[in-house]
């Protein structure tokens, strides 16, 4: 009998062993944003998104016979804090991160990535030095880089309000500060250089000196570039000084929490943002799955979901999750995707991103020539 339960025991061990090495076999990726503080938002949104991917790919085998792991990083937007994360993430050893959020938080964290061979695709973070001074070619993104957004911002706003009076403010992220400094260049190039200039602080709560200076310059036309929070606070305070001038922003706005905290105040404010995702004919299924989750993929949901998906082809052609081999993989990539055709250039930036106008009317945000119509 002792025989017996020795055999049994040893069986026993024997196939927890297994079961925990075959855990442990598991592919780890990582999705890594502000999963708290003031944009954690966001960090939702890159969450959710990937969540739904890797259910997906798990559901239906995994990648060449691996199931994926997912594990979760909160860098709080903090760029000193995403390099820690990123070290977490090289302890769990995952072949790929989907993330940053932020622009500092994804430059500085693409070192750590580069160094360990970690493929790293950000769904939202625009700063061009991201991808144009990258550290290895495992960094990619998803979405229209600050360059190209604030030539089209200022090309736009240089036609749309020729002769107006324009300032142009930012904050002091990597973010806000480069996507303000393109759209002034932008407009000296279009012949119309912003009357007005101005600066805030990440976190700043009282607008009411900025907002009187640019009452005080008789102003337009507002570009701001920086995240949702300010702007929101931003646009509140212009509308308590009598200020009627119009507030156009960037795809940081992509959020219902711009209205929350903005209310009425957001009304009528213009964001340029790549064509939504959501309207695409090939993205139906993928959003009747998010909806069946009580989930709105807004923003960049969908982009951090297909960055999951892209690079789980690429492994697949590859037939590993081999760093180079990926790489060339996603290299290779022309496909017409839920979030539209994607194809990366040298930089792994993308080659050919579609931006629209947005306004915000009664708490949503709509394309702005349906809106126009009335649709």
């Amino acid at each position: 009998m002792k025989r017996i339960l020795a055999l049994a025991c040893s069986v026993l061990l024997a196939v927890a062993m297994y079961s925990a090495a075959a855990a442990a076999t598991k592919i780890q990726i990582g999705v890594v944003g502000p999963m708290s503080g003031p944009y954690a938002a966001f960090g939702a949104q890159l969450r959710r998104g990937v969540q739904m991917a890797v259910d997906e790919i798990n559901a239906a085998g995994g990648i060449n016979g691996e199931k994926i792991a997912l594990v979760v990083g909160d860098d709080r937007c903090d760029a000193d804090r995403a390099v820690t994360v990123a070290d977490q993430m090289v302890a769990k050893k995952v072949v790929l991160v989907v993330g940053h959020f932020c622009s500092g938080a994804s430059i500085d964290a693409s070192k750590v990535y580069a160094l360990e061979k970690i493929i790293q695709i950000s769904p939202a973070s625009t700063n061009p030095v991201f991808t144009e001074q990258r550290p290895g070619p495992g960094v990619f993104r998803v979405v229209s880089s600050d360059r190209k957004q604030a030539t089209f911002a200022g090309n736009y706003i240089a036609t749309k309000f020729a002769g107006k009076k324009i300032a142009v403010v930012g904050d002091d992220s990597n973010f806000g500060s480069s996507l303000a400094n393109g759209v002034r260049k932008a407009l000296e190039a279009a012949g119309q250089p912003p009357a007005a200039s101005g600066s805030f602080a990440g976190g700043q709560k009282d607008f009411v000196a900025l907002v009187g200076e640019l009452k005080a310059a008789g102003v337009d036309v507002v570009y701001a570039g920086g995240y949702h929070t300010e702007i929101g606070l931003l646009v509140r305070e212009m509308r308590k000084q009598g200020m009627t001038a119009q507030l156009i922003a960037s795809d940081a706005l992509v959020t219902r929490e711009f209205w929350i905290i903005a209310r009425r105040a957001s009304e009528g404010t213009l964001m340029s943002f790549i064509a939504d995702p959501r309207k695409n004919a090939a993205a139906a299924a993928i959003v009747k799955k998010f909806k069946a989750r009580k989930i709105v993929p807004e923003g960049y949901t969908l982009h951090s979901y297909e960055a999951v998906k892209l690079w789980a082809e690429a492994a697949k052609s590859a037939g590993s999750t081999n760093f180079d081999k990926t790489v060339a993989g996603l290299m290779k990539v022309d496909a017409d995707t839920p979030i539209g055709r994607v194809r990366f250039d040298n930089n792994g930036d993308l080659m050919e991103p579609q931006l629209v106008w947005y306004v915000w009317r009664k708490g949503k945000y709509r394309p702005l020539e349906k809106a126009a119509s009335g649709n």
